[in-house]
């Protein structure tokens, strides 16, 4: 394989962690300013985003999905998502953000490494090994336990919603390894966050999280909109796809750790956080976890030349 195709895909991917690391702070910001629930959020996320891929489509005249297969894999892809955002945004409801945050991100290159030695009929290099269990303590430093006040039970329930939330990311990041020949990926991405979307809303209306549908329109609040719909979205997760088009699902989940980085030095940014010690231990270890990552992709296809 070409090494340019390579760095490629290991821009794509980065860009795509480095993307996500908005989402928290952008939803966050955007239930601030409009008392949207995590729910509505969750959906508008992937609604918008949906729609902004799907208009995007229209635009370049690209053909509508009508195929059996396509449509499978585009609610394939809408469950996933929307089981990853569901379960997600329920452990931080049960538990806490720290404890969603390291279980689903944590667990999902473990899930993938076992994935892949599984379907390899082989155990897992140790290479793979010792990125994943770099970047679990990288995530426990930075992002820390759950705190002392909350119960067994909620941590214990907030666990389980976190590890659902990163198996849907593992098998979405499984998936996207896989696309059909005879349709473009965004295609099944747009379609499938659309109706991803409307699952969410259709699973969170009988809770009564939808009680507050509407908000004022400022240019806060839209802008904040358009830019979790964009950036965090549908830009994330269509640089997720063309990059895991040449690079194994385990260095795609692996570069996903940048997510919890960039959010970190964003909410540093916005909100005036400080790191302690560990923290700043915990962003060495996973930055160094995203290296050898990426150094050990290359060094693979520089071997198979």
């Amino acid at each position: 394989m070409p090494a340019f195709r390579v760095r490629h895909s290991t821009v794509c991917l980065s860009a795509a962690g480095i993307c996500w690391g908005a989402g928290g702070v952008t939803g966050q910001a955007l239930a601030d300013a409009t008392g949207l629930s995590a729910a509505v959020v969750a959906a508008d996320r992937l609604g918008c985003g949906g729609g902004l891929l799907v208009l995007a489509l229209a635009l370049r005249r690209a053909p509508l999905p009508r195929h059996r297969v396509v449509w499978l894999r585009i609610l394939a892809v809408a469950g996933l998502s929307a089981v990853f955002q569901t379960f997600y945004f329920a452990a931080t409801a049960v538990g806490s953000v720290s404890t969603a945050t390291l279980i689903t991100i944590g667990s999902a290159p473990v899930f993938v490494a076992v994935a892949e030695a599984a379907m390899a009929r082989t155990r897992p290099a140790a290479g793979v090994i010792r990125r994943v269990v770099v970047g679990v303590l990288g995530l426990v430093a930075l992002v820390g336990v759950p705190s002392a006040g909350t119960s067994l039970a909620a941590n214990l329930l907030a666990a389980a919603f976190a590890a659902a939330a990163g198996l849907a990311f593992a098998l979405f990041t499984l998936l996207g390894r896989r696309p059909l020949a005879h349709v473009a990926q965004p295609t099944v991405t747009g379609y499938g966050f659309l109706v991803g979307g409307v699952l969410i809303a259709a699973v969170s209306a009988p809770f009564g999280t939808w009680h507050s549908l509407t908000f004022p329109v400022t240019a806060l609040s839209a802008g904040l909109l358009v830019l979790l719909a964009t950036v965090p979205t549908a830009l994330a997760y269509s640089l997720f796809a063309v990059g895991l088009r040449d690079a194994p699902a385990s260095t795609a989940s692996i570069l996903a750790l940048l997510e919890p980085l960039t959010g970190t030095l964003l909410a540093i940014a916005v909100f005036g956080d400080t790191l302690s010690a560990s923290q700043v231990l915990g962003a060495l270890l996973l930055a160094g976890c995203v290296l050898d990552a990426t150094l050990a992709d290359q060094a693979a296809h520089r071997r198979e030349k």
